[in-house]
């Protein structure tokens, strides 16, 4: 008989894949079949496995993915998840050294200068191949892109290319808010797209919508948008838009490890930040800022165990933290700490309470950290 070993992980990320799923439908129903939607999975999928997520997403009609970087790309075309011919696009334009990588794994690239294009043609055109090129517009991000007139001159160009297929045009929207500067944006790339396909009698791949914006501007979802965040169960801010229902896909747990009664004025952690106003019990959580529970949160969180709602107490370390359990509980060793989720604290909530988003907490969870795959 083989007897299976309790988990040894400290700290463990469940990804829910029903979750993910039921997100990705929502955002399928609110789009409509006419637009195609772009999952982005840079920085491994905010954190959730990138292998994992995109297998998921292509399993429900996704087929177009975004990723920062070439590494990204490459590890996502060799990764083996995906099972289809899949369009995967790097945000970042690349440097010259990088382009024979473009060209060998199929990945589509940004391109947003002069000096990249001719070299991309060049290299594709020796190899008697083209590569797949979205020209970024820069309408107000002040990141990547050329301004609306300067791209002009680069679609005519790179329309003209050999080594070059033009697959698309795009641009990012500074604020995820309906204002008067994203409308502004919107107008620009609009009137750049309009002049182009007018004159060439082309129609482009046009998108400029990324979670926030598919939501506020119905108008601005053009051929394809690219959620993130909504992907992963949480919208740039929570009072956005009621279009859609989203579940968090990542439950962060851990363990807890030691319980001890303290007296009165018994002080925790370093630098003594917290003072027990009475005698109490405290309990160890196997987790830190190693693990993405950022020290920011010292003195401000609370976690759930056993479904009841403890607050964390003292300076989180690297790779542990307190809570209070007052004495009245049932809490023992081994228990888990829910420390955001499903069934725990507002990802949302906690970021707020350090003046961070759930985006920056999410990409936080470590790669010690175990991600574990639910169908839940």
């Amino acid at each position: 008989m083989t007897i299976e070993p309790p988990s040894l992980n400290m700290a463990e990320a469940r990804i829910s894949s029903g979750h993910l799923k039921h997100n990705i439908r929502e955002i399928q129903r609110c789009v409509g079949t006419g637009v195609r939607i772009m999952g982005i999975v840079k920085a491994n999928a905010y954190g959730h496995n990138v292998h994992k997520v995109a297998e998921t997403l292509e399993a429900e009609g996704v087929s177009d993915f975004g990723v920062a970087n070439i590494q990204e790309a490459i590890e996502l075309k060799t990764g083996g998840a995906l099972k289809k011919p899949a369009n995967i696009l790097s945000f970042s334009s690349p440097i010259i050294p990088q382009i024979e990588y473009y060209l060998h794994h199929h990945i589509d690239m940004t391109l947003c200068d002069t000096a990249i294009m001719k070299a991309a043609s060049a290299i594709a055109a020796k190899h008697d191949r083209k590569i797949g090129v979205h020209i970024k517009v820069d309408t107000g991000m002040g990141r990547l892109g050329l301004p609306p007139l300067q791209a002009l001159e680069l679609l005519r160009e790179a329309a003209q290319e050999p080594g070059l297929e033009l697959k698309g045009v795009y641009t990012h929207f500074a604020e995820s808010a309906n204002s008067d500067f994203t409308n502004r944006q919107f107008k620009e790339f609009k009137a750049m797209t309009n002049a182009y396909e007018a004159e060439s009698g082309k129609t482009l791949c046009k998108h400029a919508a990324s979670s926030g914006t598919l939501l506020n501007n119905p108008e601005m979802r053009l051929d394809m948008v690219r959620p993130g965040i909504l992907l992963y169960g949480y919208k740039p801010y929570p009072a956005l838009s009621s279009l859609v229902t989203v579940l968090p896909v990542m439950q962060l747990e851990a363990k807890v490890i030691f319980i001890k009664t303290v007296t009165q004025d018994t002080t925790i952690s370093y630098n003594r930040t917290w003072k027990a106003p009475r005698p109490l019990k405290i309990a160890t959580i196997s987790a830190g800022y190693a693990d993405g529970y950022h020290r920011a949160l010292s003195n401000r969180s609370v976690v759930f165990i056993n479904g009841k709602s403890f607050p964390q107490v003292g300076t989180v370390t690297m790779d542990q933290f307190m809570v209070d359990i007052g004495t009245e509980n049932d809490v023992k060793i081994g228990d888990r700490a829910i420390l955001f989720g499903w069934e725990g604290p507002s990802l949302d909530q906690l970021a707020e309470s350090i003046g961070s988003i759930s985006y920056e907490l999410l990409c936080s969870v470590s790669s010690r950290v175990k991600r574990i795959f639910t169908d839940d």
